[in-house]
């Protein structure tokens, strides 16, 4: 049997910028795979060609064995997309947005009625469904625009960051039903930079990062490889690169230390690797104490997505984040001053 999604040697470049290099994976029928990374990693890039909204540079992208780039109008019925951005008519109540998307894919009307109350009810829509869509609230708006993207029935659903910016209500609700469409024997793709998401959801993952598929495997698989608990730790709060990396090869001579590593955006905080060991702390803030370098925090947690994400790229999840923000920031003032 082919594979639900087949993505194999993607490049796409905006310009002389490169935004996917050399992307790979696969997503087998009825499993919901995530690609999780930060914002400008390539997943909405990657995504949007799966989706026929961009074209490839190069490599080969298949749904159910069916070309995307020389197929573009087959593939599209076996998609349903929903976006990062919502986008609604405000005029449109909930139920005329569905009949209008239901037209657009020439379901037949009574066919069109029937799948547009079952969405209704799965998603708690019913009794928001006659309300204009520009008086909903933002998990309103989503749970809406993901029923439109269902409502053709398609065998990929493609959800690029569904729950952004929703509150914990609304991400539950929709998390049960992507729950209940995996079930049915819906295939899923999720992009996202929440953690707590594809831990929850995902059978599979794949990390991006600068353009590039650096870790694939089940959430469980890729932390178990890691081995050994995390550690975080800061020294005192302003802290020279000499005191931390003296911190650093400090605790690296310890025995019950696997790894040590300053962290890159912070000079005064440390992630480590240490032997499960209960007195592992106590042996750490003692080093630590004797040698006069005090700690400021510290923390200790079994192996997380973000620990892999670390081990992979040498920076959290959360540093990713910061750093491409802080990006577009500069790009945004050097543009500013230009004009």
């Amino acid at each position: 049997m082919a594979a639900a999604v087949l993505i194999q040697n993607l490049c796409k470049s905006y310009g002389t910028v490169p935004a996917v290099k050399d992307v790979s994976f696969q997503v087998n029928q009825g499993e919901i795979f995530g690609l999780l990374g930060p914002n400008g990693a390539g997943k909405t890039t990657t995504i949007r060609c799966l989706c026929t909204l961009a074209k490839p540079d190069s490599g080969t992208i298949e749904l159910g064995g069916v070309s995307v780039v020389d197929q573009p109008r087959e593939a599209r019925k076996r998609l349903g997309y929903v976006a990062q951005e919502v986008a609604l008519d405000k005029i449109l109540t909930g139920r005329e947005l569905l009949e209008l998307q239901a037209a657009l894919y020439h379901i037949p009307k009574v066919e069109a009625r029937q799948r547009i109350e079952v969405l209704l009810e799965v998603l708690d829509l019913q009794s928001y469904a006659d309300k204009k869509t520009g008086t909903y609230s933002g998990g309103l708006k989503r749970r809406i625009d993901l029923a439109a993207g269902l409502l053709h029935q398609p065998e990929v659903l493609v959800l690029d960051e569904p729950t952004v910016g929703l509150d914990i209500e609304s991400r539950v609700v929709v998390w049960d039903f992507l729950r209940q469409l995996r079930s049915s024997g819906t295939t899923i793709v999720i992009t996202s930079h929440y953690l707590e998401e594809i831990d929850a959801l995902a059978d599979r993952v794949g990390i991006i990062d600068r353009g590039l598929v650096i870790a694939e495997g089940t959430p469980s698989a890729l932390k178990n490889r890691l081995g050994g608990d995390r550690i975080t730790l800061r020294i005192r709060e302003f802290t020279p690169v000499a005191e931390a990396e003296r911190a650093r090869h400090l605790l690296s001579q310890l025995s019950c230390v696997q790894e040590a590593k300053v962290n890159d955006n912070q000079a005064n905080a440390l992630n480590l690797v240490v032997t499960p060991d209960r007195d592992v702390l106590m042996t750490i803030q003692q080093s630590l104490q004797t040698a006069e370098l005090p700690i400021f925090g510290i923390s200790q947690s079994r192996p997380s997505l973000d620990d892999v994400y670390l081990a992979a790229t040498g920076k959290t999840l959360l540093d990713a984040e910061l750093s491409a923000a802080s990006s577009r920031d500069l790009k945004a003032e050097k543009k500013q001053s230009m004009r």
